[in-house]
């Protein structure tokens, strides 16, 4: 029993931020003003899709997901990094670290579904118009997120399950923040189970979600490229373009932090560039990206700061 209590209370050391002395309260302060724009963001466009019922429709009720999302992601990141900055202070203790990489972990594989789920989305809008509203009604759809959203946690349960170890023998965090393959690194003894377990379902998640959106992209651009409208050819290259864009940027950050930690040879610099990366530009670009530059949610926007007069009937399409 004494084991079981003591490994929670083990102070680990994360990887320093490199920053001088001298710089420290300009990246506190820096920080800081980004976590709360980050929530600003974020929580504008969540309020917005809420409070409005004209925004209740497939389309919205996925992007209801992302800021909450994004503002877990940001909150498991930023107020950890603002502190140490703040003290001069690394350290961690192992429960909070286990804590945060499992927050971590459910943040990048709900943004992954989300991403997902709108190429999927877009799919059905601009393939299969008339059956739509059929496939992708507001109530089917409710179900189907709060699905996914509970396998996801059920996976990154079970990979954290396999983590856990009475004893480590190691308190050095090989990365900036915490996360499953840096804890990894602190196990004694054989973590081939873990490796085997983890890759299995980085393969068949990762799998799953580039072929949908290889399945998805290859059907739009066949559609749209036989359409005779320019305006819509213009409109879905623009609105399909952009999720492609964010969705292979965050791919390729993820799977290079995930091999990095696998191979010595991997510029650590680099690793953990790419790995803040994920916790800092998507909390920060997704709001920017899908809330202000959708027309009808940018629209909603104004409506609270000037109380204009909005049309009725309006979808959440760009």
């Amino acid at each position: 029993m004494e084991s079981n209590l003591s490994i929670y209370t083990t102070l680990l050391t994360l990887e320093s931020l490199e920053i001088p002395p001298s710089n420290t309260i300009s990246a506190f302060i820096f920080g800081t003003l980004t976590y709360c724009l980050i929530l600003f963001f974020n929580m504008a466009l969540l309020l917005t899709i809420v409070f409005n019922r004209k925004l209740h429709n497939p389309m919205c009720i996925l992007l209801l997901s992302m800021p909450v999302n994004d503002m877990m992601g940001a909150t498991v990141f930023f107020p950890q990094q603002m502190f140490s900055i703040l003290t001069q202070n690394r350290s961690i203790t192992y429960s909070a670290c286990f804590a945060e990489a499992f927050f971590t972990h459910l943040y990048v594989g709900w943004l992954t579904n989300i991403l997902t789920a709108m190429a999927y989305d877009r799919y059905l809008a601009i393939c299969c118009p008339l059956k739509y509203n059929t496939l992708m009604s507001s109530n089917d759809l409710l179900k189907i997120i709060i699905v996914i959203w509970s396998l996801d946690v059920a996976v990154v349960g079970i990979v954290f399950a396999l983590s856990f170890r009475r004893h480590i023998c190691g308190t050095k965090i090989v990365d900036i923040f915490c996360n499953n393959p840096s804890l990894l690194k602190l196990i004694c003894g054989d973590i081939s189970v873990n490796n085997y377990v983890g890759l299995l379902i980085t393969f068949l998640k990762q799998g799953f979600t580039v072929l949908t959106m290889l399945f998805t992209y290859i059907q739009i651009l066949i559609t749209v490229v036989y359409k005779r409208q320019s305006d819509a050819k213009s409109k879905a290259i623009q609105t399909c373009g952009t999720h492609l864009v964010v969705f292979l940027c965050f791919e390729f950050n993820v799977l290079f932090a995930l091999v990095a930690h696998r191979y010595e040879s991997a510029s650590p610099i680099l690793r953990k560039a790419l790995g803040a990366s994920i916790m800092i530009f998507p909390p920060i670009l997704n709001p920017l990206i899908y809330g202000l530059k959708t027309k009808e949610i940018r629209r909603h926007l104004i409506f609270f700061s000037n109380k204009k007069v909005l049309p009725k009937n309006k979808k959440c399409r760009k």
